[in-house]
């Protein structure tokens, strides 16, 4: 019997009797949120996790339950120093990791920033799409020689990729007025795009890979918006979802929020999620664009799973961060 999950499966729901004994996985962004949950639920069924993060003081703190878990279950964790803002870092961590040659059967791209305000990363892009992005498209890119047949790579996306299509005339908001949330749905339609381009070029070697949305969580992730403005956000979201006949918006709790990771990462068959955008543990509907942009309801938008517009991209990552894969 299949076991169907959904919004409200959990970690712990979608690894029932998975065994990850001798598997590898890295999770990036496991100092707070999502990325401790995610690498706590997958040491706790055996796996061997290597955990990224740009704080290491932090994250040693944050994965104190992790180390617990890995030991009792017999997982292991270990921190790497990752700093997505800094290409310098993203090359000497990718290093690091190359040079130790080890395999890794799954990466799952979880660190990222959400409406910052306007900035740029140490090399000078645009903070989201810097961090979100580009930071993950070369660390991704340089580890890739450590995946192999079997190997999958998932990268956290988000409904908010709604919010804009990638913009490679302007991917620093040089040209146009910067808003958050279009910054933030620019890098998330981003991680869509590298997911279905890595897809494209991998899988002939048996390597795949998709996008996940793990749902509106209550997470460090929202630091740069003030209480207010998220109580506006939801009140929005509220009337819209009251006018289609929906109940109120509910936040996930963690473990549910990371439960499509983990469910895209090892538990669905990779012919499934391959070139895929995932959310509440199972492959999405393509939508279309709407006049109003409705958070809670599910599907993805079209030009995120455009294979032209992710060779486009590909392209002109390379461009900017001045190296080719």
């Amino acid at each position: 019997m299949v076991n169907v999950f959904g919004a409200t499966s959990t970690t712990e729901d979608v690894l029932t009797n998975v065994n990850l004994q001798g598997k590898r996985i890295l999770v990036t962004g496991v100092s707070a949120g999502l990325g401790v949950e995610t690498a706590r639920s997958l040491v706790a069924h055996g796996a061997q996790v290597v955990g990224a993060a740009r704080d290491l003081s932090k994250a040693e703190a944050a994965t104190a339950e992790v180390r617990k878990d890995a030991a009792a279950h017999g997982g292991s964790f270990q921190l790497v120093e990752l700093d997505l803002a800094n290409l310098k870092s993203v090359r000497a961590c990718a290093d690091e990791l190359v040079n130790k040659g080890e395999r890794f059967d799954v990466v799952i791209a979880n660190a990222g920033v959400m409406a910052t305000p306007f900035g740029h990363t140490v090399d000078g892009f645009e903070t989201q799409f810097g961090t979100n992005h580009l930071g993950h498209f070369v660390f991704v890119n340089r580890i890739a020689v450590l995946m192999g047949p079997g190997s999958r790579l998932i990268n956290l996306s988000s409904s908010g990729h709604r919010f804009s299509n990638v913009d490679l005339d302007d991917p620093n908001f040089e040209k146009t007025a910067y808003e958050p949330f279009v910054a933030y749905g620019r890098s998330k339609t981003a991680n869509i795009l590298f997911a279905v381009a890595f897809d494209q070029r991998h899988r002939e070697s048996g390597i795949r890979a998709a996008a996940v949305h793990p749902g509106g969580i209550q997470t460090e992730l929202a630091r740069h918006m003030d209480q207010s403005q998220i109580e506006a956000t939801i009140k929005q979201i509220n009337e819209l979802a009251a006018a289609q006949g929906k109940g109120p918006f509910q936040f996930k709790t963690i473990p549910q929020g990371a439960a499509t990771s983990v469910w895209a990462g090892v538990v669905a068959s990779p012919e499934e999620i391959g070139s895929k955008y995932c959310e509440n543990c199972h492959v999405s509907d393509i939508v279309p664009d709407p006049v109003t942009i409705s958070l809670i309801s599910e599907g993805v938008r079209a030009y995120a799973l455009d294979t032209k517009s992710a060779d486009a991209l590909w392209m002109k990552s390379e461009e900017l961060v001045g190296e080719s894969f």
